[in-house]
């Protein structure tokens, strides 16, 4: 039996595979910026096609597995590829083992993307909507992104970051695979009323975005990254404290009769 694809949601993932590879060209050729706004567009896209599945009713399993790959491309390799001919191929030039850092790093970033998706493949249905367990691809490609982009606006060469680009892209990684909490904001819905406060936020949001993008969206990305592991942090010594509490808490009493 023949079996066809929705057309809609795929065609943006489609487009954020495109972006991906996009951006990889962009950054093989050197333009470090272009590439940048590429995985943003990528990023976009991906944010997009999910939720149009949802709105037409047009979900489904290819859908969700060509969405993964997409992402690998945009989130994973993308990325890798950015920072590495940007700035993390200037580690050659020290010679010995630091040469082969630069290139361990950008592979550990896209191993580590690989990872990140396959994992949350095998929870959907499973685990909690309401937050991603260890930082999202996207988001920890957006991380790489604005870090890249904002080094450019201040006139900084790759090569006088590398040592700064080599933690940005490990810790980026690791957190990729880490257990840390973060709020996937997947329970939010456009339809839902919000407090007159969390609006004036948001519109303060969108202002800051418009008037420097690359330089709030790295400071934005950076609390976020951050408070993945203060939440999980806070959450373990909260439940440590209830374990003590009802630890040193006395037996009740047996009535006297």
């Amino acid at each position: 039996m023949r079996r066809g694809v929705y057309l809609l949601p795929n065609l943006f993932t489609t487009g954020g595979l495109f972006a991906g590879f996009y951006a990889i060209i962009s950054a093989v050729h050197g333009r470090p910026v272009v590439a940048a706004i590429a995985i943003m567009v990528a990023g976009l896209l991906d944010g997009l096609d999910g939720r149009i599945a949802r709105l037409t009713n047009t979900q489904s399993e290819f859908g969700s597995q060509y969405d993964s790959l997409s992402d690998l491309v945009s989130f994973g390799l993308a990325p890798a590829l950015l920072i590495y001919t940007w700035s993390l191929s200037s580690l050659r030039d020290y010679g010995g083992i630091v040469a082969k850092l630069g290139f361990a790093a950008a592979f550990l970033y896209a191993a580590c993307a690989a990872l990140r998706l396959a994992r949350f493949n095998t929870q959907i249905g499973v685990a909690d909507k309401r937050f991603f367990q260890g930082l999202a691809s996207p988001a920890a490609a957006g991380l790489v992104v604005s870090y890249v982009w904002t080094c450019r606006e201040f006139g900084l060469a790759g090569a006088d970051v590398a040592w700064v680009s080599l933690g940005v892209a490990t810790v980026a990684a690791l957190l990729m695979v880490s257990n840390f909490r973060y709020y996937s904001f997947k329970t939010l819905k456009v339809n839902d009323r919000v407090p007159f406060f969390w609006a004036l936020v948001l519109l303060g949001l969108f202002v800051l975005l418009a008037i420097d993008l690359p330089r709030h969206l790295l400071l934005l990305l950076l609390v976020y990254t951050a408070s993945g592991p203060i939440y999980t942090l806070w959450g373990l010594r909260n439940r440590r404290q209830l374990r003590e509490a009802a630890r040193h808490q006395p037996a009740p009493t047996e009535p006297e009769g």
